[in-house]
């Protein structure tokens, strides 16, 4: 593969941080702002990005595509569903139907694999994730069909919560019915769910690639500013090798979410989701480091609720346990590369 930009990714690439930059929040308060955050998802839905993975077999644009406006939504820490939406659009497309405005996909209750119902209503509590901040939730589950699945979909009022101050988490209690999505030319198999979660483990990896740069970005800056004994404690050798590391984590982390963009699209189903266990395994482990330095050259401030760091944790900390955390991944990679289940040969 060829890890450079084409000329229209490059592009894609200037002008997704550029929007982002301008309409995400700078601050923590802005978070509140509705009128800017309306303005933020009008931009991401008048671009066409919620519609990358749309088409009629094959999706309108690559992983690669779909990951760098990850990634430059994780930078600024846009509050804005997109990774929701995005991901239920591909699985409609897989059985032939439009997707439906604003449905995400529901996951069970650990955040890893999507919710099977094989009844006329969920039996347990499921979780919609990523979903529009307001309005009543529709998500999409799978409803095993013979040696596959049909696409069925729930939808009800839900309370919204979760860490992430950027992105909902809805939850769907037990008793909610299930209908079944009209027009499906086709199930889903199980090489079609390798490939979409491929594509999940793509889009969280680039979203945490994306905010630690953002988050080291906020820090750099704060360290220029804030002044010790007279001088900036960016000038403090200690800082500087803090910024550096986490600098280093997130140029490594940059190019191993490279590969499994490229994969969703262009390698087998099962070799594009083991390619990104790998590149989330490093990931989520690098966000906690950059995080934690984040917050640490913060001081005291870097603990508080007006700083914007802990904004950047919380959303780092959404997007690694979504789709399986670094452990996760590790122990299915454990398994299939060496055939050992949960540790025990």
């Amino acid at each position: 593969m060829d890890t450079r930009d084409t000329p229209e990714q490059a592009e894609l690439r200037r002008t997704a941080r550029r929007l982002a930059r301008e309409l995400g929040p700078r601050r923590v308060a802005d978070l509140a702002d509705r009128a800017r955050s309306e303005r933020l998802a009008g931009a991401v839905r008048g671009a066409g990005w919620l519609e990358l993975r749309h088409g009629d077999g094959d999706p309108l644009a690559s992983g690669v595509e779909a990951a760098i406006i990850a990634d430059a939504l994780g930078e600024a820490v846009a509050d804005v569903p997109f990774a929701g939406p995005m991901l239920a659009a591909d699985l409609a497309r897989r059985v032939g139907v439009q997707p439906r405005d604003g449905a995400v996909v529901a996951f069970a209750p650990d955040l890893i694999e999507p919710a099977v119902v094989s009844g006329a209503a969920t039996d347990t509590p499921i979780l919609a994730v990523d979903h529009a901040a307001r309005g009543p939730v529709a998500a999409y589950v799978l409803a095993p069909e013979g040696d596959g699945y049909h696409l069925a979909v729930v939808e009800t009022d839900a309370a919204r919560d979760g860490a992430d101050l950027t992105r909902t988490i809805c939850s769907l209690p037990a008793g909610v019915p299930v209908v079944r999505v009209p027009g499906q030319s086709r199930r889903l198999t199980r090489d079609d769910l390798d490939a979409w979660t491929a594509l999940g483990l793509a889009l969280t990896s680039a979203d945490i690639v994306g905010l630690m740069r953002g988050v080291l970005d906020v820090s750099v800056g704060y360290a220029q500013e804030r002044k010790q004994y007279g001088v900036a404690i960016g000038s403090f050798q200690a800082v500087q090798h803090l910024l550096a590391e986490a600098r280093c984590l997130i140029e490594a982390a940059f190019s191993a979410a490279l590969y499994p963009a490229w994969a969703v699209d262009a390698l087998a189903p099962d070799e594009a989701r083991a390619a990104g266990r790998v590149a989330k395994a490093y990931c989520a482990r690098a966000a906690r480091t950059v995080c934690e330095t984040a917050i640490q050259v913060h001081g005291g401030i870097g603990n508080t609720w007006d700083c914007i760091v802990h904004v950047y944790l919380r959303r780092a900390l959404l997007s690694s346990r979504w789709f399986g955390d670094d452990g996760e991944q590790l122990r299915q990679l454990e398994q299939i590369r060496l055939g050992v289940a949960h540790g025990l040969s």
